[in-house]
């Protein structure tokens, strides 16, 4: 299907949506109206892109036809414009070309962010400290609301771990490929001789799932539920607050004692069993086709060393796509939205290679 036929056909089904969305039957049902509203919502930017290009290829038309029976001047004219036009259409579609690479269905869920300092001990729990800092101040500048879990601080400063809920317009599609190895090159403050230290943290975003993401059967999970232990005082001992599935076909086991909150561990043990379920579904696949290409943008595995940090060159490199900015302090001040958006580009140029 060529690029016109594929804008037309999404075309359509934007004005079935629309029409949906003013049937008092679906106004009446929550449910459902949340769900078109959000396709309804995903194809705007497209639809857009579209009748843009609709309104280029009409002017387009109209100025050819000055050429025909115009004098010099008008022609000259004339051609200058539709030089132009085609410079436009050209980058608009592709533009939309981008836009039409069908997007991850997870994109659009809230995540649970976690990260835990790695090697280089005191210095590394700094770190993670710092990395909270950068992705709380862009949460902010999303409009994304987020809430500590659970705080484990460092002996010096920083976090040995801290794990966040994080809820917005599609958090786990903008944040998904800072999960893995964040390295940090500097001089420590408690570092006398002035000599450069390399550290690390790791980083992991999981989107909140339900198990309805995945084709679980709920009589083949078994939920327990159990007395914390650990920082938290008396509180997490008297309360059975932690939570742990077990998926009997398989045995795979999750649970989750982050929280003080029952609910809130329910969340996150269903997140990290299904993402448990998920990642053993996509080990078998990939063993089946190990000649597959993997994604540009890594796996997200901890041990993938994603991202360096060099403050004495003021240097932030995103190792994955050979990204280079040097505007480190802008970085840790939470501007890090140019290196999410070529993250998003190298990932769709990916998947067109593929189609």
């Amino acid at each position: 299907m060529d690029l016109l036929k594929k804008l037309e056909a999404v075309y359509d089904r934007f004005q079935f949506l629309e029409e949906r969305l003013a049937n008092p039957e679906v106004l009446s049902n929550l449910s459902e109206y949340k769900k078109i509203s959000k396709e309804y919502k995903d194809l705007e930017a497209v639809v857009s892109s579209y009748l843009e290009l609709k309104k280029l290829n009409a002017s387009l038309e109209s100025t050819r036809e000055m050429l025909v029976g115009g004098d010099a001047e008008m022609k000259e004219f004339a051609e200058i414009e539709i030089s132009d036009i085609n410079e436009k259409i050209v980058a608009l579609e592709d533009k939309l070309k981008v836009q039409l690479v069908p997007k991850d269905p997870e994109d659009s869920k809230d995540v649970i962010f976690e990260i835990r300092s790695g090697t280089g001990g005191d210095e590394a729990s700094i770190f993670a400290g710092d990395l909270f800092r950068m992705y709380t101040r862009f949460f902010d500048t999303q409009g994304w609301t987020h809430e500590v879990v659970l705080e484990s601080p460092g002996s010096v400063g920083g976090f040995s771990k801290i794990v966040l809920d994080v809820t917005g317009t599609d958090v786990y599609g903008k944040m998904k490929f800072e999960s893995g190895a964040h390295r940090v090159q500097r001089v420590p403050d408690t570092e006398a001789s002035g000599r450069i230290h390399t550290s690390a943290a790791t980083v992991v975003v999981m989107p909140k799932m339900e198990l309805e993401d995945i084709d679980v059967n709920k009589a083949d999970l078994r939920v327990d539920t159990f007395r914390s232990s650990g920082a938290g005082g008396q509180h997490v001992n008297k309360t059975e607050s932690g939570v742990r599935f077990t998926h009997l076909p398989t045995g795979i086991v999750a649970e989750s004692t982050d929280s003080r909150s029952q609910h809130k561990n329910r969340e996150i043990a269903m997140g990290r069993l299904i993402q448990k379920i998920k990642d053993t579904q996509v080990a078998a696949y990939e063993s089946t086709v190990a000649a597959a290409r993997k994604s540009l943008v890594g796996s997200g595995d901890r041990s993938d060393k994603i991202r360096t940090y060099n403050y004495p060159q003021n240097r932030m490199t995103d190792h994955r796509i050979n990204y280079t900015s040097y505007n480190l302090t802008d970085i840790m001040n939470g501007n890090i939205e140019d290196i999410l958006e070529a993250l998003r580009i190298a990932e769709n140029m990916e998947k067109m290679k593929g189609e």
